[in-house]
């Protein structure tokens, strides 16, 4: 059994801290306060041939694997939260489907945007009855003259301001007395189309997160994803390689939010001596460090997994379940450790606290995961 990264991953990671240090981390406060989505960090991105990365090069991907996916998000979540959600989401929700459903026309046309940077990726899913019941979905779309005609509402939707297109959910008719959920891919320049940015969010200030309105919106039927009514099971599929970068976005923020707390406690002095010198604080420490790198290779297993080909829903449920919850405690925990100051706007550690909770929540919330789990096992 080999821990080590190929040399591919090992210089992808080098590159992306170098890159998040340097030009992502020193505007991550600013940009949260002011609530700028950081576009300028996203259009070095695309020059570095990031945007694409685990997406075929006939595309205009990069032709690399899940792993170094997993390892870019972590680093651009270790300086900004926002920036590694935006990213996560642009590949594993917004790239992803079109790959694995598209045909070969939809990805020239849809999936070489997303690699190139041209478009964010996004995908409309939940909605505001339907959240960890995605089955409640009741956007419906209506065939008419070889045409869907969409209605309904979306929330929570992230980088949807930001795409030019994107795949989104709904009720296209009903097979033995249940909802047919197909997903269709929607321009956002479509008449009829409206996205709201306007959600007071607690954190991941910087990223976008939108309503959709759609009232009478035509497509035309060949933006039909994948096969008509296996939209419920393609959003499934979908998911699981989406728990994937949210536990690397978590493992990237408690990794930020320990550095900062290990720095710091060696240079901050009470009672004459650094605190880190105080049983107390190391054990906090040793903490953070222990379930870091636990989370991380659950990360990298449910990744490897993906990459072979085999089955790994039930650790991609894990790693994501397990690293949330990590990233919680540890930037509770590293506030804790910055005493007073943690508590100010101005130390990174309360913005860290402020965006790791969403990870238990988004793309399936901690009791989800529990349940997927607790299926996968055999209960």
């Amino acid at each position: 059994m080999n821990f080590d990264l190929t040399s591919e991953q090992e210089m992808i990671k080098k590159m992306m801290r170098e890159f998040s240090d340097e030009v992502v981390a020193p505007g991550s406060i600013e940009r949260d306060r002011n609530k700028q989505f950081p576009v300028d960090v996203f259009e070095q991105l695309s020059a570095m041939g990031i945007m694409g990365l685990p997406f075929p090069e006939e595309y205009a991907g990069g032709g690399a694997d899940t792993v170094s996916f997993a390892i870019v998000t972590e680093e651009l979540s270790r300086a900004c939260g926002s920036t590694g959600i935006t990213y996560s989401a642009h590949i594993s929700l917004g790239g992803a489907p079109l790959y694995l459903f598209g045909t070969e026309e939809q990805k020239r046309r849809y999936l070489t945007k997303i690699c190139t940077g041209d478009s964010f990726g996004a995908f409309g899913l939940t909605e505001p009855q339907a959240g960890s019941d995605a089955g409640g979905t009741r956007t419906s779309a209506i065939e008419e003259n070889d045409e869907y005609v969409i209605n309904g509402n979306k929330c929570f939707i992230t980088n949807a301001s930001y795409a030019k297109h994107l795949a989104l959910t709904a009720v296209t008719g009903t097979a033995d007395g249940k909802k047919e959920i197909s997903a269709i891919i929607v321009p956002t320049d479509t008449k009829g189309f409206s996205i709201i940015d306007k959600y007071e969010k607690m954190g991941l200030n910087a990223s976008n997160t939108t309503e959709l309105v759609l009232e009478d919106v035509r497509v035309p039927m060949d933006h039909l994803l994948g096969k008509k009514g296996e939209g419920f099971k393609q959003f499934l599929i979908t998911l699981d390689g989406g728990r994937i970068g949210i536990g690397a976005m978590a493992v990237g923020i408690a990794q930020g939010a320990y550095e900062k707390s290990l720095q710091y406690a060696k240079e901050r002095k009470q009672f004459g001596r650094s605190i880190s010198s105080f049983q107390a604080t190391q054990f906090k420490l040793a903490d953070m460090a222990m379930k870091i790198e636990l989370a991380r290779n659950m990360v990298y297993k449910a990744a490897w997994l993906k990459d072979q080909g085999r089955p790994f829903s039930k650790e991609a449920a894990m790693c994501k379940l397990y690293a949330s919850e990590v990233c919680m405690e540890v930037t509770s925990q590293a506030v804790q450790i910055h005493g007073g100051y943690g508590y100010m706007k101005e130390y990174h550690v309360e913005r860290m606290m402020r965006d790791a909770k969403l990870l238990e929540i988004g793309e399936g919330t901690s009791e989800i995961q529990r349940l997927v789990i607790a299926r996968q096992i055999g209960c």
